[in-house]
């Protein structure tokens, strides 16, 4: 019985050690940098819209604010809106020593990223998945002192435009999953954003730019099935914001502080300006309400705000590293400081509820329901939707299943992270406790049926002995 039971016990332990599902499935994350909500409607794209044919369109999706690459990317990282993971500009920035780094150095400062939130790769790992990235913005991060499985970070200088390139990228990435067996990739292209700020989002270099995108984007599919993975492979495509057209040679009166009256920069302690349609300031001790009355109403098309009086939806005030004043340009203008020093015919940072903000959505692969068009949703809801696809517990974050969740198959019986992973556990393990104790409720019942026989038959005997007659001698 002993035995018997040490080994049942061994089974349970092995059924709780089993992974879930055997035939889990791998996704694919990729972001093509600016890509606005509308850029396939004055362009031929057929391999776009083959996707949507095969899988899920959405009508457009609404960043964050402030609506700039870094920011907006580890929202669809973490679920979480800007203010909740910290990472709140492109520039990293020191408010004591003024100093400032670029976009890309600003990647390699650990702590701006390691922040408390966590990126859907380290989530993947510690749940027992494998995770690559390649060139996503915070790849070139730690977080709690893990990186992701398999990571490559784009050099200084990289030509985000090389279309030879991207077609490399794609195949190391689906060797990634082939060979390494990687379960999650998040994989980025710096373009048509490149384009749509010099150029501008209306211009003939960014219609050609959409149709390398497009190219791509067969290229991609064509490499998934080249590497034996449709089957298993979900693929979801969108991007960080879109892109408006700033308005310049004479058009309009653009917004320079310095030419306000009563402002003066020797009020601020710190400022990030010079960098699109928003800003933020810092004055010295004594000096906000002077600065912000100033400021407000100074010029038609530019908010002023204080930070505890930012609208809501705007999910951009509780944080730290937010500055006491906020900026930010209706679309078509730009903010600057003592003079303009940028001249991009196209810009992004504005309101994240402006259309022009918004960027597409696709999505394709076995979980997903085809021929589907759905309406437009907040890209801090991509998160959970993905940790669904992986079988993963999300993060505390500020997303919804339920928002995505109808574009999923009916028959999608894999757990989520939130839901199905845990009752399929729970009732594997219910099913195997309950196993175990019928088993030895029959054990201990039979033996104690058997010790009552036993018991009886020897009573019987000894019953018939005692009821025998003697016999005579004679």
């Amino acid at each position: 019985m002993m035995r018997a039971t040490s080994l049942f016990l061994l089974w349970v332990s092995c059924v709780f050690g089993a992974p879930v599902s055997k035939d889990r499935q791998k996704l694919l994350l990729i972001s093509f940098d600016g890509f606005r909500w509308d850029y396939d409607r004055d362009v031929d794209t057929p391999n776009l819209d083959q996707m949507a044919k095969d899988g899920v369109k959405a009508q457009y999706v609404t960043p964050p604010y402030l609506t700039i690459t870094s920011p907006s990317h580890f929202t669809i990282l973490t679920g979480r809106y800007i203010e909740n993971h910290g990472v709140i500009h492109n520039m990293w920035f020191n408010t004591t020593t003024t100093e400032k780094k670029p976009y890309y150095q600003s990647q390699f400062v650990n702590e701006w990223w390691d922040n408390g939130s966590l990126p859907i790769w380290i989530t993947a790992q510690r749940q027992g998945l494998k995770a690559g990235s390649l060139h996503f913005p915070g790849t070139a991060s730690s977080y709690q002192g893990q990186v992701a499985m398999v990571q490559e970070v784009e050099p200084l200088l990289y030509n985000y435009k090389n279309e030879t390139a991207w077609r490399e990228n794609s195949d190391k990435v689906m060797s990634w999953f082939r060979d390494r067996d990687l379960d999650f990739v998040s994989l980025y292209f710096g373009e048509p954003d490149g384009v749509g700020h010099k150029y501008g989002p209306d211009s003939p270099e960014r219609r050609e730019m959409v149709r390398q995108v497009d190219r791509t984007v067969g290229y991609i599919r064509h490499s998934a099935e080249h590497h034996g993975l449709t089957d298993q492979l979900n693929v979801i495509i969108t991007a960080d914001h879109g892109m408006s057209t700033v308005f310049r040679n004479g058009l309009v009166e653009e917004i320079t502080l310095s030419k306000i009256p009563g402002f003066s920069f020797r009020d601020l302690s710190f400022h990030l300006l010079d960098y699109g349609p928003s800003g933020m300031l810092l004055p010295k001790p004594g000096k906000l309400d002077g600065v912000y009355n100033t400021l407000k109403g100074a010029h038609p098309h530019l908010h002023v705000y204080k930070k505890e009086e930012m609208p809501e939806h705007l999910h951009y005030s509780k944080n730290d590293r937010i500055l006491p004043i906020i900026l930010w340009a209706d679309p078509g203008y730009v903010i600057n400081g003592y003079f303009p020093v940028q001249f991009n015919k196209g810009e992004h940072g504005y309101d994240n509820q402006e259309m022009d903000m918004k960027p597409f959505f696709r999505a394709v692969g076995p979980a997903f329901q085809k021929n589907l068009e759905v309406g437009p949703f907040e890209t801090v809801n991509i998160y959970p939707l993905m940790c669904h696809i992986l079988g993963i517990q999300p993060e505390v974050n500020d997303g919804h299943l339920s928002v995505t969740k109808h574009m999923l198959v009916i028959s999608d019986s894999r757990g989520s992270g939130d839901e199905k992973n845990h009752l399929k556990n729970a009732f594997t393990g219910l099913a195997a406790v309950a196993g175990f104790l019928v088993v030895t409720f029959i054990a201990i019942m039979s033996q104690k049926m058997l010790k009552r026989k036993h018991k009886n038959k020897r009573s019987d005997s000894f019953r018939d002995a005692q009821s025998e007659p003697v016999q005579s001698s004679f």
